[in-house]
């Protein structure tokens, strides 16, 4: 004679250690199945075990079950649920399929192939949108992605760069600058070379204003030889004078 008590609660323990958090033991009430014995639920998904947690699809299933008086010479109690994004349509072809297989593995411990089998399917239907919604996704990314064009930087092309640039900052400097500014006549406009170049001008016009000074005291103090002359004449007709008078005294 079968034990199927201590068969089934071999079966439950089994599933803990396996299944360990995605396995709990639920109120026949939140079951969904008409029966007082103890029921159980676990918690799928289509997420293979060694996927990345970053591939898992946003799509969850509550696998519910409860043992019968005989079970498993005969099938569990069967109930799914969906915990997120689960069809009501999908959810009645996956309960009429676990249905099906229950009954094609009578005599053995069967919840666990049943597990498998319910994962397989999540994973067939689920990951097939996944998959569609992840590759518009990355053509998405590929349109935002910006691809760098254009030739390659040489000193060559960067001087040809820096040379328009610094002429369009030039430009944009005017555009700054007041109006008078632009309109003022070009004396006034000295650059800083100019300005220099003035200062030594002025240098060398003072310089020639000292030379100038200097000619002119020369003109102040020069003799002219007319002026000479002038006087030995008449310093010759005074001794002339003079001689003639002291000879009429003699006579």
């Amino acid at each position: 004679m079968t034990d199927y008590v201590q068969e089934q609660e071999m079966e439950i323990e089994a599933l803990e250690a396996i299944l360990m958090d995605e396995f709990k033991e639920i109120h026949s009430g939140e079951s969904g199945l008409n029966t007082s014995s103890r029921c159980f639920q676990i918690t799928l998904s289509p997420q293979d075990d060694e996927a990345d947690e970053s591939t898992t699809l946003p799509v969850e299933l509550g696998l519910i079950f409860a043992h019968t008086e005989k079970y498993p010479d005969e099938p569990p109690l069967l109930n799914v649920t969906s915990i997120r994004g689960i069809q009501a349509t999908d959810l009645r072809i996956l309960k009429e399929k676990l249905e099906q297989e229950a009954s094609e593995n009578l005599g053995m411990a069967m919840i666990y192939t049943l597990v498998q089998s319910a994962k397989e399917w999540l994973t067939e239907i689920y990951s097939q949108d996944a998959d569609i919604d992840n590759t518009a996704e990355e053509e998405a990314e590929k349109d935002d992605v910006i691809i760098p064009h254009g030739e390659p930087v040489t000193v060559e092309t960067f001087l040809a760069w820096r040379e328009r640039f610094e002429a369009e900052l030039a430009l944009e400097r005017a555009k700054l600058m007041p109006e008078s500014a632009l309109t003022a006549p070009k004396e006034k406009k000295l650059t800083g070379r100019q300005w220099f170049e003035s200062g030594r001008a002025t240098a060398k016009g003072a310089a020639t204003v000292a030379e100038g000074s200097e000619e002119e005291e020369d003109e102040d103090i020069d003799f002219d030889d007319d002026d000479f002359e002038d006087d030995e004449e008449e310093d010759m007709l005074e001794h002339y004078l003079a001689e003639k008078t002291d000879t009429s005294s003699h006579s």
